[in-house]
């Protein structure tokens, strides 16, 4: 069994070190999700690997015990936001990857607006920014419980918990433009639409 004090590796890496397929894959998922290395995605593609070996467990088991554990199992991953309430064991196996990625507090940090891009938001919660449902988070891997969604903020004593902070101001100003350059768009179209009924 081993020393329980040793510490060992909770992920496993890809079986092949050069595929292309999967390397072109891996890239495109740590440029979108700001990932620090290809570390971080094993570690999520482990874990999803162990939520369908668990499912396929489930599944081939019969008995209460085995409904209860399958219950208390789809509750777990509902929590997650990773399956819908009414989500069943067969649904654990269609997941993906992309679904435990998106459900990451270094995701939803971004997704939220408290930062201008991946790599910043998992920044912030290295450095103790932020807040998950009053408590401290440092870790940019943390899977959100569904039910925190609108828990994510800034540590009350950050610099960044005032509106005025420049990075924050930043933010406000790149939005400001996004909406500015929609309305001319839409005025050019209006405009294009009334040329058209005057003609």
């Amino acid at each position: 069994m081993g020393d329980p004090r040793k510490q060992r590796k909770k992920y496993s890496g890809p079986q092949h070190p050069w595929q292309r397929t999967r390397l072109e894959e891996e890239k495109v998922y740590v440029e979108e999700y700001g990932l620090h290395n290809k570390k971080d995605l094993w570690k999520m593609s482990s874990k999803l690997a162990h939520f369908k070996q668990q499912a396929k467990s489930l599944i081939a088991r019969r008995g209460e015990q085995a409904e209860q554990e399958q219950k208390l199992f789809l509750q777990k991953l509902t929590r997650m936001s990773l399956i819908s309430a009414e989500g069943t064991i067969d649904d654990v196996l269609s997941l993906t990857v992309k679904d435990l990625l998106e459900r990451r507090l270094q995701t939803l940090v971004f997704r939220k607006g408290l930062a201008h891009s991946s790599s910043q938001a998992r920044q912030f919660i290295v450095h103790g920014h932020i807040f998950v449902h009053g408590q401290k988070m440092n870790v940019p891997s943390y899977l959100v419980p569904f039910s925190h969604d609108a828990a994510i903020t800034f540590n009350p004593k950050s610099a960044l918990s005032d509106p005025e902070h420049p990075e924050r101001q930043i933010k406000m100003k790149a939005e400001e433009k996004k909406v500015l350059a929609k309305e001319e768009v839409q005025a050019e179209e209006k405009e294009e639409i009334v040329e058209d009924v005057a003609e």
